[in-house]
């Protein structure tokens, strides 16, 4: 009937509606404040970009916290996705995300505002690890990110094929992943990937970062032939542009 929405089953009974998105990635706590620009100056990071923390990037969270009025959050790439997508259906539970946390207080944290807002969530925790964290620099609109992946680092494959971990990937219609997740565990993203293009899921990622093409991009385009939607933005588009060697003219359009 004109005008009429149809929505499909699984969007009218809510119990259908557990897990449906599932994210997998880095959790990290941000840490965030607006600063100046001298201080992304002094660490050698550039605003609308994000890179791995370094030996030289590591003072930058005790400065944060000393200096500037910090706010923390629970983050990561894939989880924020992740928890504006549960805002978003409005339903206890219809996401849900995996990844490695420190056996601390800041994993703790991490997963109590994750299920505050109604996330489910299955994480690996390494006892010998602390939860990574991630420095979010604000410079009046735009932001560097500086992660250090601590926990999130050593997240391991073959925690999916736990009996309590098979139902969350099997459950899920659409499962995305971060770019960045290919500098921790490239055997969990084909792993999923694959599942995803037998069981007939709906497989998503992003550029995550100029970083990711210029120096993961073997990873990278191992995982591209099972992707059904690809995300970037225009830096991140340039630098895989560039790093497949594409015409400039490409490279004009594709970040237009």
């Amino acid at each position: 009937m004109e005008g009429v929405i149809h929505r499909p089953a699984c969007y009218t009974a809510q119990k259908s509606m557990e897990g449906v998105i599932l994210g997998v990635g880095n959790p990290l706590l941000d840490i965030s404040a607006p600063v100046p620009k001298s201080l992304l100056d002094k660490y050698g990071v550039e605003l609308n970009n994000a890179v791995l923390a370094e030996e030289k990037h590591l003072p930058v969270y005790e400065e944060l916290v000393r200096e500037h009025e910090v706010e923390y959050i629970a983050g990561g790439a894939t989880q924020n996705s992740i928890r504006v997508a549960q805002w978003i259906l409005q339903r206890p539970g219809a996401t849900a995300y995996i990844g490695c946390v420190g056996k601390d207080k800041f994993g703790s944290q991490l997963k109590s505002c994750a299920e505050e807002d109604g996330v489910a969530v299955h994480y690996l925790e390494d006892a010998e690890t602390p939860t990574g964290t991630c420095a979010v620099l604000v410079v009046n609109k735009e932001r560097s990110l500086i992660a250090n992946l601590a926990a999130a680092n050593k997240y391991k494959a073959e925690h999916l094929s736990l009996p309590e971990i098979v139902p969350v990937w099997t459950r899920a219609r659409i499962v995305y992943i971060s770019g960045f997740f290919l500098t921790v565990s490239p055997p969990a993203i084909m792993f999923l990937a694959e599942q995803c293009r037998s069981m007939g899921k709906t497989f998503i990622m992003n550029l995550a970062a100029p970083f990711i093409s210029q120096f993961f991009s073997e990873p990278l385009l191992g995982a591209l032939p099972f992707v059904d939607i690809i995300i970037g933005n225009e830096s991140e588009a340039k630098a895989f542009g560039e790093k497949m060697g594409f015409p400039v003219s490409c490279l004009c359009e594709s970040v237009l």
